[in-house]
């Protein structure tokens, strides 16, 4: 019984966060993770008891999804625009094109 409760405790975790989406939800999960981590060790390690680590848990993974929701970048950071990845607006302009073989216009090289 003891080996399925981190078993269980494991899949949770996996299964919550499998279900992260964007990059605002993939930063607050990971932050949830990583805060909790580091508030259940100072928690445990400041007051020596399991309920000083379980509420270091909980504030520092409440502390660590707001920071990390917070400090994701603007839509457009991730890509140039429509058609050429996620992100608003225009996409890159074509600094260098050339003609295949079939007669298409294609660019080689963008700014």
């Amino acid at each position: 019984m003891n080996r399925l409760i981190p078993l269980a405790a494991a899949l949770a975790m996996a299964a919550s966060l499998a279900g992260c989406q964007t990059p605002e939800q993939q930063n607050a999960a990971n932050g949830a993770v990583l805060g909790g981590l580091a508030g259940a060790l100072i928690g445990g390690a400041a007051t020596g008891h399991a309920g000083g680590a379980l509420a270091g848990g909980a504030i520092g993974a409440a502390t660590g999804a707001t920071i990390g929701a917070a400090s994701t970048p603007p839509p457009g950071y991730y890509g140039p625009g429509p058609g050429y990845g996620p992100g608003p607006g225009p996409g890159p302009r074509c600094a260098e094109f050339y003609y295949d073989y079939n007669g298409n216009r294609v660019c080689r090289a963008y700014y």
